[in-house]
């Protein structure tokens, strides 16, 4: 049974290499490259899909890889995880978020020496709703795959994220980790603080009604509370007491 400091240190590697690929990825093709943006954007959703894939494969059984405040909050309000650990999850989720934006920096000091920028970059009202849209789907499909047991939900949470970040208007962060650390670089998919603060919101909002819709009425149900017919404990029989 790994213990609270190992959750805490994979929830923070976890966070920190998540920011490192979102950010790296489109500052390769852009500053580097000098490919063109609508490539740029599909590199990142490989790249995105590909790491978060590998990192819930390593990290999932010492933390259950949340790598995710919003994750993290939804599973608190259908109680799979305590108060106090969820906030330390979340503590340490943004600061290894934050973390990823310096690593990733220096990674490309040479294409700009910069640690951190304050993004100048703007964001609509639509983008806003997507952004509930992305998140809601993302714990809709974490908790159908926990829940429903599925063999595949490292991957089936890559393909959603992967998909949807070159689906959704926002390019899907759904990760308010993710926006926080975003407001903090020159990269194309930084996002100024006031928008970011909005984001985050609506990834919050996105994340409680997933947790209503999946977690209390399509699978109300825990996974711990399931068991496979061949895994069952078996019945206690029923005693007759003759008098």
């Amino acid at each position: 049974m790994p213990t609270l400091k190992q959750n805490l240190v994979a929830e923070f590697l976890g966070s920190m290499f998540l920011v490192v690929v979102a950010i790296g990825s489109t500052i390769l093709p852009i500053e580097v490259f000098d490919l063109p943006i609508g490539i740029a954007v599909f590199m990142n959703a490989m790249a995105v899909a590909f790491v978060l894939f590998a990192l819930i494969e390593t990290f999932a059984p010492i933390s259950g890889a949340h790598f995710n405040p919003a994750v993290t909050f939804a599973l608190w309000l259908t109680k799979e995880i305590e108060s106090r650990k969820a906030v330390l999850y979340i503590t340490v989720q943004f600061v290894g978020g934050f973390v990823g934006v310096l690593v990733t920096h220096l990674m490309f000091w040479d294409v700009n020496p910069t640690l951190i920028y304050i993004s100048d970059n703007t964001k609509t009202t639509p983008l806003y709703f997507a952004e509930f849209i992305g998140t809601f789907a993302l714990l809709a499909v974490i908790y159908g795959c926990t829940r429903g047991r599925s063999k595949q939900t490292g991957l089936a949470v890559a393909f959603v994220v992967g998909g949807l970040l070159i689906t959704t208007s926002s390019t899907m962060f759904a990760n308010p980790m993710v926006t926080f650390a975003r407001m903090f670089t020159y990269a194309i998919c930084g996002i100024t603080p006031t928008d970011g603060l909005i984001f985050m919101l609506m990834e919050f909002i996105g994340a409680a009604a997933a947790a209503l819709v999946f977690g209390y009425v399509l699978y109300p149900t825990k996974l711990k509370e399931k068991c496979d017919p061949y895994e069952c404990p078996p019945k206690k029989p029923i005693e007759i007491k003759m008098e």
